[in-house]
């Protein structure tokens, strides 16, 4: 995920093992990462951080962003995926603002949709989670690649809809397709400014208008003048794929207490 640094403002050109060095040398210890092999965190402004996993006997470094959102997203479980080569993190597909519990007729809100993400913090899952449990997300969304931003209902955008408001997300599934991967096609709420204090690039965390409550969204620059595509605006829209991680927020079961 070392690109997805771009999310961030680490330019293409950065020195990555520079980059590991400093986190080792001024980061803190991530919880619930497990007892083996190296894992720190750097923390940026605004609740961003740069994170660095060395799985015990790997030969490099992996490094990869991170947004510690204050949102809680309601998910309902549908299946979680071990990943034998990062053994502290897990894939989770569910479905987004399921029906509220204490409904009687269990009627949705319109809101649902289907989901994948990764979590970082796999060791606080019960061995056996029902299917159907909902589990409360703090999650963002890193660019892999964005294909439309411009104007709502612009001629360009692949998702085109009648209302202003539309959304289009969709799991990106299949084995060729990366795990914990979505299709986005949402407008922008809001965007908000950082600075990357490593390297003084701007930061912008997208707040996207989805279904139910925003979604945290950060795009490379580098990538969107790449593919010559303009800023995003307030207002306006984005689309493309973009890959999803977080943490649980709530939803865990209560332990049975020890007579």
């Amino acid at each position: 995920m070392d690109f997805l640094l771009e999310c961030l403002g680490f330019p293409p050109s950065t020195d990555l093992a520079a980059l590991a060095a400093r986190v080792r040398s001024e980061g803190e210890t991530v919880a619930l990462r497990g007892p083996k092999g190296e894992h720190r965190r750097l923390a940026l402004p605004g609740g961003l951080e740069v994170r660095l996993d060395r799985e015990e006997g790997a030969e490099h470094d992996s490094l990869w962003p991170y947004y510690e959102s204050p949102r809680r997203l309601r998910v309902a479980l549908e299946s979680l995926r071990s990943l034998p080569d990062s053994p502290f993190d897990v894939l989770l597909s569910g479905r987004a603002n399921p029906p509220l519990p204490e409904d009687p007729w269990r009627e949705g809100t319109g809101d649902e949709y289907a989901l994948v993400t990764y979590l970082c913090d796999a060791r606080r899952l019960p061995r056996n989670l029902p299917r159907g449990h909902v589990l409360a997300l703090s999650l963002a969304g890193f660019a892999l690649d964005v294909s439309y931003v411009g104007p709502n209902l612009g001629p360009q955008s692949r998702y085109l809809r009648d209302e202003p408001g539309g959304s289009t997300l969709l799991p990106l599934l299949g084995s060729d397709k990366p795990g914990g991967c979505m299709e986005l096609s949402l407008v922008v709420r809001a965007i908000h400014h950082f600075e990357n204090p490593v390297t003084h690039e701007p930061i912008e965390r997208i707040e996207a208008d989805a279904p139910g409550r925003p979604l945290d969204l950060f795009l490379s620059r580098w990538q969107l003048e790449g593919s010559g595509l303009q800023a995003p605006r307030p207002g306006g829209r984005i689309e493309g794929a973009f890959l999803f991680n977080g943490r649980i927020a709530g939803g865990l079961p209560v332990p049975a207490r020890r007579r």
